[in-house]
């Protein structure tokens, strides 16, 4: 019966109980919005990177070194340098622990973002 609901409510009503059981649905209405809202911050900004950057902040979060992400998409170190930097600075993250909370979170809300590399 409470599948979905905040609670289960006999009649007559007593008011602390009513109050208690909307007060519980705000909290819980406050708390989804939120969560929606941090959701839709973290898709624009990974939906800002081209299909290049994503290339790049998959595999610097898989680990790899920029000698190594140059070798696995053909092109120089400075290349991959260059696209590392635009993709930290859309991302508004300034560490690989903060580009790999922020990639993780963003897996778990999507259930995956963007193509991968071969390393995965």
């Amino acid at each position: 019966m409470k599948a979905g609901a905040v609670d289960f409510l006999t009649k007559p009503v007593e008011a602390a109980a009513l109050l208690e059981a909307v007060d519980v649905a705000l909290q819980r209405a406050r708390s989804r919005r939120e969560t929606e809202e941090k959701k839709a911050n973290v898709a624009m900004r990974i939906d800002r990177l081209t299909a290049r950057e994503t290339q790049v902040m998959h595999l610097v979060v898989s680990g790899l070194l920029n000698k190594q992400i140059a070798a696995d998409l053909g092109t120089v170190e400075k290349t991959i340098k260059v696209h590392r930097g635009r993709m930290m600075s859309k991302l508004g993250v300034r560490t690989v622990a903060d580009l790999v909370r922020l990639v993780s979170g963003a897996e778990t809300m999507h259930g995956g973002i963007g193509p991968k590399s071969n390393y995965d």
